[in-house]
C-alpha cells in the first residue's frame, strides 16, 4: 500500500505543478481550448487516483473542480480574475491534501469557504459570495488540518479483493544492525551527540522521502542511460577476465613482451571504460531544470497579483539538465529572487508607462550549461539598483564603516545586498523588509560551491547569475601540503599558483600583502585558518578568489590536481572541512571550505608581515 500512495503522490504531485502552470498561461489566453482540456483531464485524474486511495475528501474537491473546466471548456462559463483566483485557491488545497497523504494521513475536509466559492462558481453567483478575508468562517482546527488514519484494510481489500490478515510484528530495520555498528554508533553519540529523534527506539521515517531534510528518495531515470550502465558493466566484466587471465600468466613466468603489451592495453581499456562508467552513473543522477522551475510561474502570478503589478515570469533552457541533489537546495534561493524581482525590481504599469516602458514587465528565469558549470539567470526590465543608495542604507544600518564606505566600487556596492539585516524596503511587509533572504540566498549558493553575480543597470533592470559546478558529486581539487599533511582546496576558487619570497612580502595596514600584477593581495597561510602552528616559512602562495575577494592561501608545497569523488561528513562535519576524498594510493584527504575558514577569522582577515617572516612565532 506504501509503494501504491508513494507512486500516486510522485505523479499527481507532477502532473498537478502542471496543471498550475497551464492555469498562468491561462490566464493570458482565457479562450484556448486546448488549456482548458488539459487542465480538465489533470483534475480527472487526480480525481481518479484519490478515489482508488478512498481520499473522499480530495475526490469531492477535484469534482467540483472538474466540473466548473468542463463548463468553461463547453463555453458555458468565462474566465475572470475572480474565478482564477476560486481555481488557484483550489489547487494550493490539493497540494496541502497530498502532504496529508504523504505523512499517511486522509485529508481533512477543504476549506468550507474555497468549497463554496467553487459551488457559487458553478451556479453562476460566484460574485454573491464574500471574498476571502472577508468571510466570517473561523479556520479550520490544526487537528483536523492534519487528516486521519486511511482505512488501510478498506483500501487492500478493494485492490485485492482479501481482507489482510493482521501482520506480525516485525523486528524494526536497526535491529538487524550488527554489534560492530553498534559500537559505532555509540561512539559517535558520545562523541558529538544526536538529537532525541535519531536515538534507538524513536520512529522511523517510512516513504520514499528523508523525514529529516525533506528530500525525495528516488529519482526517475531514462532507460537508456540504465542501458548504457549494464553495458559498460558487461565490457569491464570481460576486462576483468582478460586481466585475469594475464596474471595467471605473469605468475606462471611468462613476460614476454608480447604480454606485458597485452597487459598494458587491458589496464588501458579498463581505465578508459571505468572513466566511461563513472560518466553514465553522473548522468543519472542528472535532472531537467524544469522540474524545478514549473513551480514558479504560480509564485510570480500570485505575488504580483498582490501587489498589483503585471508580470510575466519568461522560462528558458528548462530542458538543461542539473545534478538531482542540487534541485531541491536550489529552491528557496530561486524564490527569494523572484520574489525580489516581482516585489522590488519591477514597477507598476502606471510607473512603466509613464516612463515608455511596456505595462507589462518580464522576469526572465533561465538556465544554460557552460563547460563544467550550470548557469541560471534571473534577470527583470524593472528600475534596476542604484549603488550610491545602497552604500548610504549599508551606512544607516552599520553594516559599513565611512573608510568602507568610500572604498567600495559599483560591484562591491550592489554585494551589500547579501549582508545579514540589509534592506532597502520602507516597511516590513510578508513579502520584504527584514533583511533577511538575500544572505540566505548567497549563503545557500556557496554550499553548493558555487557562486552569485550582481549586473543592474538603473532604468534597465538587474540580473542575478548563479554559477554552480555540473555536478556534486565529483570536484576538480588542487592538492595542497602543510608539513606532511596533504588538503584539498576547490579547483574552481584557484586562479595560479606563485612561489613566496621573504623580500615578496609587504606589509600595509598591519596585514602581510603581496603585489601581483599591481594589485595588492592579502597573505593568509594555511596554518592560521587551521589553527595549526607554523614552524617554518610557506614556500607558495596560491591566489585564490572568491565571490567577494581574492587573497593568497600560503602553503608549504602542492601536488597538483585531481577529480575527488565527495564523501560526505553530515553526522560529524568538523568546521571548515566540505567532506573527504580517496585519493589514488589510498590516502584519505580532507576537503577544505575555504568560505568557512575564511569566516571564521572574524575581523582578522590576516597576519603581520613579521608574523609571516619569522613563523616561529606563531607556534607560541
Amino acid at each position: 500500500m506504501e509503494d501504491l500512495l508513494q507512486d500516486f503522490l510522485v505523479e499527481a504531485t507532477d502532473l498537478l505543478s502542471g496543471v498550475d502552470n497551464k492555469l498562468v498561461d491561462l490566464e493570458k489566453t482565457p479562450g484556448d481550448r486546448s488549456l482548458l482540456n488539459e487542465i480538465f483531464r489533470g483534475f480527472h485524474t487526480i480525481k481518479g487516483g484519490a478515489g482508488f486511495l478512498n481520499a473522499a475528501e480530495l475526490v469531492a474537491l477535484c469534482h467540483l473542480t472538474e466540473n466548473l473546466f468542463d463548463k468553461l471548456r463547453n463555453g458555458e462559463m468565462a474566465i475572470t480574475p475572480q474565478l482564477m483566483d476560486v481555481i488557484l485557491d483550489a489547487t494550493g488545497i490539493v497540494r496541502d491534501m497530498f502532504g496529508a497523504l504523504e505523512r499517511g494521513m486522509l485529508p481533512a475536509a477543504a476549506d468550507v469557504g474555497v468549497m463554496t466559492r467553487l459551488r457559487a462558481a458553478l451556479a453562476g453567483e460566484l460574485d454573491k459570495v464574500a471574498a476571502p478575508g472577508a468571510s466570517a468562517e473561523a479556520p479550520a482546527a490544526p487537528a483536523a488540518a492534519r487528516g486521519v488514519e486511511p482505512d488501510w484494510n478498506t483500501l487492500h481489500k478493494a485492490v485485492t479483493g482479501v481482507v489482510p490478515v493482521a501482520p506480525q510484528a516485525v523486528p524494526e530495520p536497526a535491529a538487524a544492525r550488527s554489534a560492530n555498528d553498534g559500537e559505532v554508533a555509540a561512539v559517535v553519540n558520545a562523541a558529538f551527540g544526536r538529537r532525541s529523534a535519531d536515538r534507538p527506539g524513536a520512529p522511523a521515517p517510512t516513504g520514499r522521502r528523508d523525514a529529516e531534510k525533506g528530500r525525495e528518495n528516488s529519482i526517475r531515470v531514462d532507460t537508456s542511460r540504465l542501458d548504457q550502465v549494464l553495458n559498460l558493466s558487461g565490457e569491464i566484466g570481460l576486462t576483468k577476465n582478460r586481466l585475469t587471465s594475464l596474471r595467471a600468466d605473469i605468475l606462471a613466468g611468462k613476460n614476454d613482451n608480447e604480454t606485458l603489451h597485452a597487459l598494458d592495453a587491458a589496464v588501458s581499456q579498463l581505465d578508459l571504460l571505468v572513466s566511461d562508467l563513472q560518466n553514465a552513473v553522473m548522468k543519472t543522477r542528472m535532472q531537467p531544470i524544469g522540474r524545478l522551475f514549473q513551480k514558479y510561474p504560480r509564485i510570480a502570478r500570485d505575488l504580483a497579483r498582490n501587489l498589483g503589478k503585471d508580470v510575466e515570469l519568461a522560462l528558458v533552457g528548462e530542458e538543461t539538465e542539473i545534478d538531482k541533489t542540487m534541485i531541491e537546495d536550489l529552491s528557496d534561493p530561486i524564490i527569494h529572487l523572484i520574489r525580489n524581482a516581482v516585489d522590488h525590481g519591477v514597477e507598476t504599469p502606471e510607473d512603466r508607462i509613464a516612463q515608455g516602458k511596456p505595462g507589462k514587465s518580464v522576469v526572465r528565469l533561465e538556465a544554460r550549461q557552460e563547460g563544467d558549470h550550470i548557469v541560471i539567470i534571473v534577470a527583470d526590465d524593472g528600475r534596476g539598483m542604484n549603488a550610491e543608495r545602497l552604500r548610504a542604507k549599508a551606512l544607516e544600518k552599520g553594516l559599513i564603516t565611512d573608510e568602507e564606505a568610500n572604498t567600495l566600487d559599483e560591484r562591491a556596492s550592489l554585494n551589500l545586498v547579501f549582508l545579514p539585516g540589509f534592506s532597502t524596503a520602507a516597511m516590513v511587509s510578508d513579502v520584504s523588509g527584514r533583511g533577511v533572504g538575500m544572505d540566505v540566498v548567497k549563503t545557500n549558493i556557496q554550499k553548493l560551491n558555487g557562486s552569485i553575480e550582481i549586473r543592474s543597470i538603473q532604468g534597465k533592470g538587474t540580473t542575478f547569475v548563479i554559477s554552480l559546478p555540473l555536478t556534486l558529486a565529483i570536484l576538480p581539487v588542487l592538492l595542497v601540503r602543510l608539513a606532511e599533511q596533504h588538503f584539498a582546496v576547490p579547483l574552481s576558487m584557484v586562479r595560479e599558483i606563485l612561489p613566496i619570497q621573504p623580500q615578496d612580502i609587504q606589509e600595509v595596514g598591519g596585514r602581510a600583502t603581496m603585489v601581483v600584477r599591481g594589485e595588492v593581495m592579502p597573505v593568509l597561510p594555511l596554518a592560521r585558518l587551521l589553527g595549526w602552528p607554523q614552524k617554518n616559512l610557506p614556500q607558495y602562495g596560491v591566489l585564490m578568489q572568491t565571490a567577494e575577494s581574492s587573497f593568497i592561501l600560503a602553503i608549504d608545497n602542492f601536488a597538483g590536481r585531481e577529480d575527488a569523488v565527495i564523501k560526505s561528513l553530515d553526522d560529524f562535519r568538523p568546521k571548515g572541512v566540505a567532506g573527504v576524498t580517496t585519493l589514488s594510493n589510498g590516502q584519505i584527504v580532507l576537503i577544505l571550505d575555504m568560505k568557512e575558514l575564511l569566516g571564521s577569522l572574524g575581523d582578522s582577515r590576516g597576519v603581520s608581515r613579521s608574523s609571516l617572516i619569522s613563523p616561529v612565532s606563531l607556534a607560541a
